[in-house]
């Protein structure tokens, strides 16, 4: 071959060469594993994600959609919301209980990675204890079952007797409508496997569940809503569950309240004392929908309205 094509062959490799080693590593395309660790007292909580889902936010608050844009435009965010929904892992040195479980494949693809994220946390799902559910809301209850069989094969369940005798029964279930169907078909599938093996506990009153975490009724999102108070050595967290969904919203406006709330009225009162007392005690809180890790404190704004302060990143010790 003659040289006259040799050497533009020569550079035309050697152009090649010189863009490929140019060229921008891909796209990753994924987040670190979804999981926070702190401590509480003599306890280690864990926060679990399950990822985030798009809620249409500016349609779902009860208030002018051009209201909520304001809002939270205020907090660079826009709706759709991408929206968390977390669990919370209680290590208490003798059990080891998880508050709420995520919607695994009830919600779709965005959910659905809190169990890898317990194991990536250094945690088994037989190790779990016992599972203590805010609601029977989906994406709340649909990582307990996976192909009708238990998740936490260990463990017991306890929600609310009122969320159970609603959302467990066949009879509510016949009568919805078919959009509805599936409020009750989730929890169905997620709930029935424990009740089958004898591992399914209704709370019926406010009591202390294991040393140190205590179940309090606040209906309004839905007719049997818990929350979950963690207490150690003086120090306390309140799960607050769905009392809020929109924290760029609601704790600036604690009355602005959601279509998914069964009693909007009960649920409104119920966020304005919560985070009243929360302020004035200065404990932690946290809650499903917390932008992840979705803990922190809560500081009145002197106006009728709140502050949410995350917390500051530590490492245990």
């Amino acid at each position: 071959m003659s040289t006259r094509i040799l050497k533009p062959l020569a550079i035309a490799a050697t152009l090649l060469v010189t863009a490929a080693a140019q060229a921008g590593a891909p796209m990753a395309r994924f987040q670190a594993p979804g999981f926070y660790r702190t401590t509480l007292g003599d306890f280690e909580i864990t926060v679990l994600n399950d990822g985030t889902l798009d809620l249409p936010v500016d349609k779902l608050l009860k208030q002018p959609p051009a209201k909520t844009d304001a809002a939270l435009a205020k907090s660079f965010q826009k709706s759709p919301l991408q929206t968390s929904v977390n669990g919370f892992l209680i290590n208490t040195g003798s059990k080891l209980v998880l508050i709420d479980t995520g919607a695994a494949s009830l919600f779709g693809p965005t959910l659905g990675q809190l169990l890898g994220n317990l194991k990536a946390a250094g945690y088994k799902p037989e190790q779990v204890d016992e599972i203590y559910i805010s609601h029977m809301h989906g994406d709340h209850v649909g990582g307990l079952a996976s192909n009708e069989q238990r998740v936490f094969p260990n463990a017991i369940v306890r929600a609310g007797k009122l969320d159970a005798d609603y959302y467990l029964s066949q009879t509510n279930l016949d009568k919805a409508s078919p959009e509805a169907k599936d409020n009750f078909q989730g929890p169905m599938v997620s709930i029935n496997p424990y009740v089958k093996a004898g591992k399914f506990q209704p709370i019926v009153a406010n009591t202390e569940l294991v040393p140190g975490i205590k179940s309090y009724f606040n209906g309004g999102h839905t007719p049997g809503h818990i929350t979950y108070v963690v207490e150690s050595k003086g120090q306390k967290l309140v799960l607050l569950g769905d009392l809020l969904h929109v924290q760029a919203v609601q704790f600036d406006d604690p009355g602005v309240g959601i279509s998914f709330d069964t009693d909007s009225k009960v649920a409104i009162t119920e966020r304005k004392e919560a985070f009243a007392a929360a302020a004035k005690g200065g404990y932690l809180i946290g809650a499903p929908h917390l932008s992840f890790p979705a803990l922190g404190h809560v500081r009145s704004n002197g106006k009728g309205g709140y502050v949410f302060v995350p917390v500051t990143y530590t490492q245990p010790r």
